[in-house]
This record gives structure tokens, C-alpha cells and sequence, in this order.
């Protein structure tokens, strides 16, 4: 388990999800991007619960190692969607034909 430090409040997240969610954060911010992941959480009062991420190129996330002995909440189905969504942003490649600058001379010298 990982607490994932995100506005005001710190919950736990296993592993798994809490690093997905830094290097999707990570990718999102180098493409000027923004996406929301919803994660199962240990709130810090003890519940599971569903939170939310709203990933930015300003979003202010930490996660931090913990000896946490809880039972981590399953995200396998966002993890992967993450997963998913960051091997495709490495995938697109942009192609450009002609550099921008480059304008057509109506002079014959």
C-alpha cells in the first residue's frame, strides 16, 4: 500500500494503482493533457471509497511509501485503463510534411 498525497487528504492506494496513477499523471503533464482517474481508496478514516483524480499538467501529486498492512482495494480495471491510455500516447507519433515557416516565394529571382 501507497498513500497518494492529492489536495488536502492523503489516502492509501495499492501499489499498483498509486504508481499507474503517478506515470499517467506524468504522461498527461508532458502532453499539456488532462484526464480523471477514479480509484478505490482507504479513506483516512478506515472506509473504502471511490475517489476521483483530476490529473493536469498542475496537479500536485506525491505518493509515499507505507507499512500499511491492509488489504489493497482492487483497481485492476482503472489500472489497466490507465495502462492502456499511456501506452497509446507513446504510440502516436506526430508527423509534420512541410516545417511551418517554409512559405511559397511568388518571386522568380
Amino acid at each position: 500500500m501507497k498513500h497518494v498525497k492529492y489536495a488536502e487528504k492523503s489516502v492509501l492506494v495499492g501499489d499498483d494503482a498509486a504508481d499507474t496513477l503517478m506515470d499517467y499523471a506524468r504522461v498527461l503533464a508532458s502532453e499539456g493533457s488532462a484526464d480523471t482517474v477514479t480509484l478505490r481508496v482507504v479513506s483516512p478514516d478506515g472506509n473504502i471509497v471511490d475517489a476521483s483524480f483530476l490529473l493536469t499538467p498542475s496537479t500536485e501529486l506525491m505518493v509515499e511509501s507505507t507499512n500499511s498492512q491492509l488489504e489493497e482495494p482492487d483497481n485492476g480495471e482503472p489500472v489497466q485503463e490507465m495502462r492502456d491510455r499511456i501506452a497509446s500516447s507513446r504510440s502516436t507519433v506526430v508527423t509534420e510534411t512541410e516545417p511551418p515557416w517554409i512559405l511559397e516565394s511568388t518571386e522568380e529571382i
